[in-house]
């Protein structure tokens, strides 16, 4: 016969600290995965189990005055609603309930004016074969001396469980991590040794070199070889200015050289044929004398106009008695008509560009 579990019952010291650390690795939402560590304890019951006993936010010390005041007052104005009551009063809906009630059988032995004796409290105890409905809001069954091989196998199981919080990838790169760091301290601790004993390796020297670093072990900073002989100490002057002039360049040779690069420039354009006015300077523009156009009719042809005008005007005065007179048109009617139907405007005033002749020649 296959033996079944019936999950509930009296809660153990030893479900408690696995329930503690399984609450610890995986957070209060995974209920399920914190109850298959436990084996007599569904998801409910470990959900219960912490809000109404392990939490460290329990208060389990005795009730004060004004805690049973507030109490007594928010149960009247809201009986059996115990879930609502407890936070407001920071118990437990359980401990509400269970204060209440001794507070009820307090106040009804005084008015009957009797006292607790052994034959009441046994009357609270359960009886033989019943079981308690709320064994998540006692204590801790202590743990036997001689566990059950069930109760061994559960927190076996349990301590391999919580003691793996990594998962495969995360101690991949942890031992990766590890070796990469071992590696380093094994190559600088190489190199310092080869540089104790003056054996240079790797790329550091030619960084040095390149950088103009001075390596203080295998060379003395700015020494002077002593000469022979006696030696007058007069001479000897130290220039502050000597390190700069070696490292650094002046001024004046920087702008040397930009001017140098400046003509090369130049030199180069003029050899791919580059257009001269690139290089030649900028002229200014000076201002041109006016040029008039020629007149198209000279002085003779105007006389001669006038003169063919006072002709025909003495050709008709002589005409103008004879019958066959009235024959000829006269165009002078209809130009004074023509100049009568046009709209009248203002005199023509100097044009902008003679006015400007007449200042150009009244200054030179």
């Amino acid at each position: 016969m296959v033996r079944v579990i019936i999950k509930g019952g009296v809660w153990k010291n030893t479900e408690d600290e696995i329930l503690k650390a399984a609450i610890m690795k995986y957070g209060k939402n995974q209920w399920s995965r914190i109850a298959s560590l436990l084996h007599r304890k569904s998801a409910k019951q470990c959900k219960a189990r912490w809000y109404e006993w392990l939490d460290p936010r329990i208060k389990k010390t005795e009730w004060s005055r004004e805690e049973d005041e507030k109490l007594l007052h928010l149960a009247k104005i809201m009986p059996t609603q115990w879930r609502t009551i407890a936070p407001i009063v920071g118990r437990t809906a359980t401990q509400c309930l269970e204060r209440y009630e001794q507070l009820l059988d307090e106040a009804q032995r005084r008015a009957e004016g009797l006292e607790e004796g052994e034959a009441l409290r046994e009357a609270k105890k359960l009886k033989p074969g019943e079981v308690d409905p709320t064994p998540e809001t006692k204590p801790a069954r202590p743990d036997p001396i001689d566990m059950d091989e069930d109760e061994l196998e559960m927190l076996s199981e349990a301590r391999a469980r919580l003691a793996n919080t990594q998962g495969k990838k995360a101690k991949r790169k942890a031992r990766e991590k590890q070796l990469a760091e071992a590696r380093r301290l094994a190559s600088l601790q190489k190199r310092r040794e080869l540089r104790a004993a003056g054996i240079y390796a790797g790329n550091g020297l030619y960084r040095m070199m390149k950088k103009g670093i001075i390596d203080y072990n295998l060379e003395i900073p700015f020494e002077k070889p002593v000469p022979a002989g006696f030696h007058d100490p007069v001479e000897d002057e130290y220039d502050k200015s000597a390190v700069t002039r070696q490292t650094e360049k002046r001024r004046d040779q920087i702008e040397a050289e930009e001017r140098r690069k400046d003509k090369k420039k130049i030199t180069k354009r003029r050899a791919d044929d580059n257009p001269e006015s690139i290089f030649a300077q900028k002229q200014e523009h000076k201002r041109s004398k006016l040029v008039l156009p020629e007149p198209q009719v000279s002085d003779k042809e105007l006389e001669d106009i006038v003169k063919i005008g006072q002709t025909s005007d003495s050709i008709r005065e002589l005409i103008d008695e004879n019958p066959t007179s009235t024959l000829l048109h006269d165009y002078s009617d209809s130009f004074r008509n023509a100049q009568a139907a046009r709209t009248l405007r203002t005199p023509a005033a100097l044009s902008d560009a003679i006015s400007k002749v007449s200042c150009i020649l009244f200054y030179f």
